[in-house]
């Protein structure tokens, strides 16, 4: 026990570290990870070490795919549907079927249903990896919309493939309609629980008495309860988490009644998924050895070739999917042309060659049974695991390197017409401001007049109105006004050091309490937060 925990504790400090250092190469950390796991896997000595898939669906899975829910915007999730639903439904069946023939015909023994296994494995690109890869170079915000949105449920529909998949090979009895229709009730079912279940955290956030650690405490368990309450049932706990993930995303604004808990939850999700995220992709590198010992009847070359062919199959299946779904759609449906710009050639490419693997599908490779039930050896189950785990490193690897300079390459750009960030968020701070001294206006001027702190109130929001309509102007101005406000931030963030040094000096004094300093630090934090984020 004391071992594990020594070996799982060495491999989070190497992770962090690997992950500093990615970040100072500018490289995707999670493929940095599996480069680095692998690489440390073939020192001679090295412990084996084994994921178990139990591990990864149970105690990774859920609150991995709850953090991704929680930052994808519902509004832009529903306005990209179409092509999200036609990459995580439509592509994923699509990469099933033909992986299946494919595999079946020309891996000897392979049997249609095994294929089908095998499509259902490796068809659903990883979330983590596609946008740590995107995050070192500008794209349009509509890509990281649908990105982020297909990672989000292909999982669920390849899982369920995979599901149907592995009761064929087991019983040797397959029906397309029933799974068809089985498809259905499995997503539905699993919507309807986890939305049932975020409803219930809904209640207990809003009405009863919670405190910000019982808050950040209910939004670490919630992910479980819909994964666990939606698989008890057969259901999808993938779709459970999402669903509910979504819901509860879109009502934050009422769960979290106080800043104190958003500010809470939100750091300690962030240190969590950088924790579960960081340990498994090193993981996957280190899993290799202990995938290669289990090859048995097959030889380490013909099982590479079978992972290439796999690799180029699945990479060239999605190229050869986005375009289509991109313009048909377009072509048959008018108010499809009305309503959105044309997509061009760029974004589906992008879309295309982000189609990267990781976890998910390792850990339901891993998942495969020893034995079927005639207690026969699983047919395959070590190739496939191989092949799985080739296909992750050759589109972590490759697809992940060349991403970025593709990006680069064809210089893409927004065709939305969106108005840019920084200019979205100092409008909507503006109409906060105004909003407020309206209602100082209307409600509290006896008061304003009679009162210093009050009239200081306003003089100050006041003043920040001024500057933050001087910020709007200077971003479609000339170069002096952007001077302006360059200088006017470095200020800011002088003065905070400044008061930074200060704190030290007066907790060294001890004439005021920790918890006064420590208040005043969040202050100050949070307001050069603030700069660095108008920056």
């Amino acid at each position: 026990m004391h071992y594990n925990l020594l070996q799982y504790l060495i491999l989070l400090a190497a992770a962090f570290l690997l992950i500093m250092l990615a970040k100072k190469l500018k490289i995707a950390y999670p493929l940095f990870l599996v480069i680095a796991g692998l690489v440390v896997s073939f020192i001679p000595g090295m412990p084996l070490v084994e994921i178990d898939p139990e591990l990864i669906f149970l105690i990774f899975l859920p609150p991995l795919l709850y953090e991704a829910a929680w930052y994808t915007s519902w509004n832009e999730f529903w306005k990209w549907k179409r092509p999200i639903s036609l990459l995580a439904f439509g592509l994923v069946i699509f990469t099933s079927t033909i992986v299946a023939f494919v595999s079946s015909s020309i891996i000897p023994g392979f049997t249609l249903a095994m294929g089908f296994l095998l499509g259902g494995i490796i068809s659903p690109p990883d979330a983590v990896a596609a946008t740590s890869v995107l995050k070192f170079v500008k794209i349009p915000k509509r890509i990281t919309t649908i990105l982020e949105g297909e990672s989000l449920v292909n999982d669920a529909s390849s899982l369920i493939v995979f599901r149907f998949a592995l009761a064929a090979v087991l019983t040797g009895h397959f029906s397309a309609q029933e799974a068809a229709v089985d498809f259905f009730v499995v997503t539905l079912m699993g919507i309807v629980i986890g939305l049932a279940v975020a409803h219930v955290a809904y209640v207990i956030h809003r009405f009863l008495p919670t405190t910000p650690s019982i808050d950040t405490a209910f939004t670490l368990i919630a992910p479980y309860f819909m994964y666990l309450a939606a698989e008890q049932f057969h259901f999808s706990g993938v779709m459970a988490v999402v669903s509910g993930g979504l819901f509860l995303s879109f009502r934050s604004h009422e769960v979290f009644t106080t800043g104190q808990s958003r500010l809470q939850t939100v750091n300690v999700w962030a240190t969590l998924a950088l924790i579960l995220n960081g340990l498994v992709f090193i993981l996957i590198g280190l899993e290799l050895p202990a995938i290669v010992n289990g090859l048995g009847n097959y030889s380490l070359a013909e099982a590479w070739r079978y992972g290439l062919l796999m690799s180029i199959l699945i990479i060239a299946i999605r190229m050869a999917w986005i375009f289509p779904a991109a313009f048909i759609p377009r072509y048959l449906f008018k108010n499809i042309r009305r309503r959105e710009a044309h997509p061009g050639w760029k974004g589906p490419l992008v879309i295309g060659w982000a189609g990267m693997r990781g976890v998910v599908s390792l850990a339901a490779a891993l998942s495969l049974p020893l034995v079927t039930g005639k207690g026969e050896p699983f047919p395959h189950r070590n190739l496939i695991i191989f092949i799985t785990f080739v296909v992750i490193l050759i589109t972590l690897v490759f697809q992940g390197l060349t991403l970025p300079a593709i990006v680069k390459f064809i210089k893409i750009r927004e065709i939305d017409p969106l108005v840019p960030d920084d200019q979205q968020e100092l409008g909507v701070k503006l109409r906060l401001m105004k909003k407020s001294i309206e209602r100082l206006n209307q409600h509290y001027a006896t008061e304003v007049k009679q009162s210093e702190l009050l009239n200081n109130l306003k003089i100050d929001l006041e003043n920040n109105v001024s500057i933050i309509g001087k910020r709007l102007a200077s971003l479609d101005c000339d170069a002096s006004q952007h001077a302006e406000v360059k200088t006017y931030n470095k200020v800011l963030k002088e003065l905070y050091h400044v008061q930074r040094q200060e704190l030290y000096h007066i907790r060294k004094e001890k004439a005021f309490s920790d918890e006064a300093i420590r208040k005043q630090e969040m202050q100050i934090d949070l307001a050069e937060t603030s700069v660095n984020g108008q920056e």
